[in-house]
């Protein structure tokens, strides 16, 4: 068989880097083994009290997890069963709110001022967080959301068994509890003032000492 000087000069090519190949292949994982005895090295010094907290998984809230009951109750009973809650800021921020604006309130009274909030957390018209849905607006006159935040008093937590209350209730609507009181409100306010915007938006209930509207447009007041 006859081969053409071209072919000659290819099988050479071929010849030649398949030992390379080899020879890159075995470097290559000289290499992988150094990278790793070196990790395992590191990882020798790092405290196991300091490993355990890098492997801990996070907290549901912190995951974006809903862990609270598929069906709530909205009686004292029910909320007297709860554990005891405890969370992060966005936790603390509604459990506040629920405090200075609802805490004389229902079981059922506290749930309802907290799907507003809630509500307003989901809607593109408002912030996306807990807490910057109830500080919008803070600092300028007549400009806040919730009046707590705005009136000059200080946010003293007096009535802790109160706070220990409204807590749960925070924790079980962060934790993804149903929302179903008052078809998606995203105002509210005390039978005992009539504003301006409760004459444009749907009221969709009145719970406790509270009544409660869906925004039908984006307004500057609650």
């Amino acid at each position: 068989m006859r081969f053409g000087f071209g072919g000659l000069v290819a099988g050479f090519v071929v010849s030649c880097l398949i030992p390379v190949a080899g020879a890159a292949d075995e470097v290559l994982a000289s290499r992988l083994g150094a990278l790793l005895g070196q990790e395992r090295a590191a990882l020798a010094t790092v405290p196991d009290s300091r490993l355990s907290a890098l492997t801990v998984l996070p907290s549901p809230e912190e995951r974006g997890v809903a862990t609270a009951p598929k069906t709530v109750s909205y009686s004292s009973a029910f909320l007297a069963s709860m554990p005891v809650a405890s969370g992060g800021p966005q936790w603390r921020c509604l459990a506040e709110a629920l405090y200075f604006e609802a805490r004389g309130e229902t079981t059922q009274g506290l749930f309802a001022v907290g799907e507003v909030i809630m509500n307003r957390v989901d809607s593109a018209n408002y912030p996306n967080s807990v807490c910057a849905v109830i500080n919008q607006g803070t600092g300028r006159k007549y400009g806040c959301q919730f009046t707590y935040t705005c009136d000059g008093r200080p946010e003293n937590i007096s009535e802790p068994r109160a706070f220990t209350r409204v807590g749960k209730v925070a924790r079980l609507l962060i934790d993804g509890a149903p929302r179903g009181l008052t078809d998606g409100a995203t105002h509210y306010h005390t039978k005992a003032v009539s504003p301006s915007w409760a004459r444009r938006y749907p009221r969709t209930a009145a719970i406790g000492s509270h009544l409660f509207y869906r925004q039908s447009y984006r307004t500057a007041s609650n």
